[in-house]
This record gives C-alpha cells, structure tokens and sequence, in this order.
C-alpha cells in the first residue's frame, strides 16, 4: 500500500516542513546562515586581535630595546645611578640626573636634639661646625637632614597639588615642582649627607643671613660644602640654595672651596 505524505507526518517521520524528523532530532537545531556568519566573523576578529596583540608587542619591544641602547624617546631608560664605592662614600653624587643606587646601604642615623636626623659618620663634623658658629654667637640648627624616601616623595606630591589648586595642568605643575624639589631618588637628604641650615626658629631673615655668611666662609674646614651655589645650576641641577650643605670630607671639602667649583666638577 502506498503512503501519503500526509501519512507520513502523522507517524512522525517527516515534519511539517518536508525534514526527516529522525535526522533533525538526531543533529540538534539547524543553524542559521546569519548565525553561522556572525561565529565565523567573531572567530575572524578574535585572530585579528590575537595578530594586533602579537605585532604591537614586537614593535615595543624593539622600540624598548633600542630607546634605551640609543638614550632617546620614551623608551629610553630612566636616570641612571650614581657612582657609589664604600671608600669614596662622601663625594657620591647624587642630583637629578644620577638618583641613588639600588645597592646604596641605608645610612646609620644619629638624632639630633630638635628631632631631625643624619648620617652617623657626618656627626662629629656638625657638632664641632654648630660648636664654632655658637661661639661667634650664632644659633643655628638643621632644618633638614635625613628623608626617607616616601618623606621625599610626599614633599613633591605636595607641591604638585599646591600648583594644581594654583590652576595648573598636572603636567605643569609637576614640571614646576620638579625645578624646586628633588625628585625622590635623587635627593642628597635620602642619603643622610645633606642638612639645611638656617637660624633656630627660621622666621629671622637677618639672623639666617648670619648663619648663611658665615657657613659660606667656614663650612669647608669641616668637611663641608655649599651644594648649589649662585650660578651653578646649570651644572648641579638646582637653584641657589645658601642653606643646604653637603658633607664630602675635610680634604674634598678644601679643593672645591679653593677652586671654587661644584661637586660635579670634582667628581669628574
């Protein structure tokens, strides 16, 4: 007996759409062209970006490698350290172009009477300076010694918000902070070896000058010197500061007093 397609559909073996029912319950759904385009666009794109990815990585790399063998562009390395060797440790330079050493051992510190600290080896030096200055009738003290470096670096974030709130973009205001505070790294006050000097209490402009005349024509025979001088700031980095000095020893202190010339010009 021959059967109807009609006869069929009802035994369940073609469905209403002319399919055989036993393969479609057996495949699953049947895809649609749309959907199958969008997976093989989807798989296309992720390639794509897998391939971007890959590219991109290759060019930085490179570009990596030669900004820093070359010193140039924003490949380039950053500040490079200084020279430190333990038998020459007072004459370490350290300004904006050479930050300390990842090696540099943390100093000992001796705290003064007013709370501030420096380098254990600088103390006998400094006691026997403020010894001096006391007896010509000065009151001096350390303003500022030893800085960590989360010290330093809150001194500088400081100064930013202060140009920020004064309407400055964030890169100018860092750009001008960095002309008046060292860059954290770079600071001679994270090594224990710098102190700036001012008259006790620093509200007296005339008695700062006192102590500042006087450090200027005697702070060398004890070991210390005048970091940024008048002018010199093309060479140090930094503005004039008539009270930060720096301990480098009592023969180093002698010659750059005598040439009158910089640490830099010193060390080279």
């Amino acid at each position: 007996m021959t059967r109807t397609t009609t006869d069929l559909v009802a035994s369940g073996r073609i469905n209403a759409n002319g399919r055989n029912g036993r393969a479609a319950s057996g495949r699953g759904p049947v895809r649609s062209f749309a959907r199958y385009r969008y997976e093989r666009m989807a798989k296309a794109v992720v390639r794509l970006v897998i391939a971007g990815i890959a590219i991109v990585s290759i060019i930085v790399g490179a570009l990596f490698a030669l900004g820093r063998a070359a010193h140039w562009g924003p490949f380039a390395p950053g500040i490079p350290e200084a020279r430190y060797s333990a038998q020459s440790w007072s004459t370490i330079v350290v300004n904006r172009w050479h930050r300390i050493p990842d090696d540099y051992p943390a100093p000992e510190l001796t705290r003064l009477a007013n709370g501030q600290q420096v380098d254990s080896r600088i103390y006998p030096d400094l006691q026997r300076m403020f010894d001096a200055m006391r007896a010509d009738g000065l009151d001096p003290e350390v303003t500022a010694g030893y800085r960590t470096h989360d010290e330093q670096q809150q001194i500088m974030s400081d100064k930013v918000f202060l140009y920020e709130n004064q309407g400055m973009s964030a890169k100018d205001a860092e750009q001008e902070a960095g002309r008046l505070v060292a860059i954290p790294g770079t600071s001679e006050h994270e090594i224990g070896l710098a102190v700036d000097l001012n008259a006790v209490g620093a509200s007296d402009a005339d008695a700062n000058q006192r102590v500042y005349d006087w450090l200027a024509a005697n702070a060398w025979q004890y070991g210390f010197i005048l970091r940024y001088p008048d002018g010199g700031t093309d060479v140090t980095g930094n503005q004039y500061e008539p009270w930060h000095y720096r301990y480098v020893g009592a023969d180093a202190a002698k010659d750059i007093h005598d040439r009158g010339i910089t640490l830099e010009e010193y060390a080279r």
